[in-house]
């Protein structure tokens, strides 16, 4: 690792952490593993807002992440903090929104690379979409859509911080 050695802390971040940030931690977390890489990188998911805190993702992402191997049942919603920006090497929105609040809400001070989630893994400015209001497809089309970005965000992790 570039920092002698230093955990990489990356942060998953949607609107109230209970579908796609969750989503996306569970993943990454899962190949991380899956590449022996578990324990340099620390992987965590937080809301822009407080609808959620406290609460288990939806049911829909648990049941879609299972079929697939992913546990997110540990997981519970919090809400994005200031220290965030300090505490977290790389903070990853899921959508422009996100991303608009993200730089707004960015201390001073905060170290913190801020990016949406697919135009660091995947090159492409998309957002991945929230699929809070719709149905179970919804879900499963939004974790295809985090793991086939995960490749990509991992080669960038390695480049850029190992």
């Amino acid at each position: 690792m570039k920092d002698g050695g230093k955990i990489i802390k990356v942060l998953m971040v949607c609107t109230g952490n209970i579908c796609r940030s969750p989503t996306a931690e569970a993943v990454l977390r899962h190949k991380l593993a899956e590449m022996g890489m578990a324990t340099q990188v620390e992987v965590d998911s937080a809301a822009t807002h407080d609808y959620h805190t406290g609460s288990s993702p939806s049911q829909h992402a648990v049941d879609c992440g299972h079929e697939r191997g992913y546990d997110l049942k540990p997981i519970r919603a919090r809400r994005l903090q200031a220290a965030d920006f300090t505490d977290f090497d790389l903070i990853l929105g899921m959508d422009q929104g996100h991303m608009s609040l993200l730089t707004r809400r960015r201390p001073e001070k905060g170290t913190a690379q801020v990016a949406l989630f697919l135009h660091y893994a995947q090159g492409r400015e998309a957002d991945v979409p929230d699929p809070y209001y719709g149905g179970r497809q919804d879900y499963v089309d939004t974790l295809s859509l985090i793991e086939s970005a995960m490749p990509g965000l991992i080669s960038n992790l390695q480049r850029d911080f190992f």
